[in-house]
């Protein structure tokens, strides 16, 4: 199994940190966020990583290199300009992607234990999702999690947060074609067919997605 890390977003929310480096990029306690995914999905056993690239794509393949100081092997799918959005970066590196893949968020910080999701069988199913408790920036959840699935059902009373932690089948891109895609709605037209399942995980999960934010987790102990 592949898995893929999304580094391809403009951070504009993260300038002036981004101006001139990519989000993923951001250090933690010193190290890149992006090289803590690459050191969790080593240990979780997978050993091929896609990571796409735009904006300031060449500062991360020049630091990661082909990824063998880190054990495993780093494919890049190059985007160029602005990217193709969450969607379209996926659909852009599917031909480098095995039939089933772990897709993570490159701006999120999270003891998350990808192996898990080596162990689930897909399909008919299309994707399972991971959840986590909502946070102070998104109080009103994404997607509330039902006997299993995962619902875009606007009048669930609880609904949770979207990790960007997910395992893909590539059906669930079929009939696409890499374009700006963005990624929500293709995952409510699926949830509503019942393609979608989702666990709710509770444990260290931060989006990186402000310097107040990031500030923060650089002063906590890990």
């Amino acid at each position: 199994m592949r898995a893929m890390i999304l580094a391809a977003g403009r951070g504009k929310r993260m300038m002036p940190l981004t101006a001139d480096t990519a989000k993923p990029m951001l250090k933690v306690n010193g190290k890149p966020l992006i090289e803590y995914h690459i050191e969790r999905l080593k240990a979780a056993g997978i050993s091929e990583i896609v990571i796409n690239l735009a904006w300031c794509g060449e500062s991360i393949r020049n630091t990661l290199g082909d990824g063998s100081q880190f054990g495993v092997s780093l494919i890049y799918s190059d985007e160029g300009g602005e990217g193709l959005e969450t969607a379209g970066g996926i659909i852009n590196a599917l031909d480098l992607l095995s039939e089933t893949f772990i897709v993570i968020n490159g701006d999120i910080f999270t003891d998350y234990d990808a192996a898990s999701l080596t162990q689930i069988a897909l399909l008919p199913q299309q994707a399972h999702l991971v959840l986590v408790e909502n946070p102070a920036h998104n109080p009103n959840g994404d997607f509330s999690l039902v006997q299993g699935f995962a619902s875009s059902d606007s009048d669930a009373e609880i609904k949770h947060t979207f990790a960007g932690i997910a395992l893909y089948h590539k059906s669930f891109f079929a009939n696409t074609k890499a374009d700006f895609l963005p990624l929500a709605p293709m995952l409510r037209e699926k949830m509503a067919e019942k393609l979608v399942t989702a666990e709710l995980y509770i444990g260290n999960w931060q989006d990186v997605g402000t310097p107040e934010r990031l500030a923060e987790i650089n002063q906590q102990e890990y």
